[in-house]
């Protein structure tokens, strides 16, 4: 992933890409699949470094990257709810059980909104939580309200928390290598607990 690309080389990145690249980079990742393998907290947040320096305009920063979040997690949605129609009459095969996709309806329909809120604080899941929403047929008007909220305060809070240390310490260089390590370590740290977590026996399911 380019989270793990040294941090000079991220920061010359973001600086020539700019409002383009940073808006595409964050759509991408929102919510169309093959994005997941895009940098998420740590561009948003050296990019609010390097708008307390000058290089960028906050207040047209933080709008721009909140709207690519929001519109990126749209396209996700609908792509998905197109894509469920089929897979809702697929018949069952070798790689596709009817009964999983039953599941995820059902986790979505009680866990759908905290899900595509927390997704947007996740690597990859946040790529996909928006696609499987649409897939699993999940309440459109529900969905967009907390894709909003989530992308406020992702993508606006994370940007401003850069731009605000930044003005706070105007010599953050020396330092943005072990804050980015911390996003990426908080970031997968929930993936990595629920992974270890002990998985309930078949008679533990209700």
């Amino acid at each position: 992933m380019l989270d793990f690309l040294p941090q000079i080389s991220l920061m010359h990145l973001v600086q020539i890409v700019g409002y383009p690249g940073l808006f595409a980079t964050v759509f991408l990742e929102s919510g169309v699949f093959f994005g997941f393998f895009l940098p998420g907290a740590s561009m948003l947040f050296i990019a609010g470094l390097l708008a307390s320096q000058g290089f960028f305009n906050i207040w047209i920063l933080i709008p721009l990257l909140t709207a690519a979040a929001i519109l990126g997690d749209n396209v996700g949605y609908w792509f998905g709810k197109k894509v469920g129609v089929a897979l809702f009459f697929r018949p069952d095969s070798r790689f596709f059980k009817h009964e999983y996709l039953e599941k995820a309806k059902a986790f979505f329909d009680k866990h759908g909104a905290q899900t595509i809120f927390l997704a947007r604080f996740l690597p990859i899941i946040r790529t996909f939580a928006p696609i499987l929403a649409g897939i699993t047929q999940m309440n459109y008007r529900i969905f967009l309200i907390y894709n909003v909220l989530g992308a406020v305060v992702w993508g606006a809070g994370t940007t401003f928390a850069g731009y605000y240390l930044g003005v706070c310490m105007p010599y953050f260089e020396e330092y943005v290598m072990w804050i980015v390590l911390f996003f990426i370590i908080a970031s997968t740290l929930p993936i990595i607990w629920e992974l270890r977590k002990p998985k309930p026996e078949p008679d533990q399911i209700v």
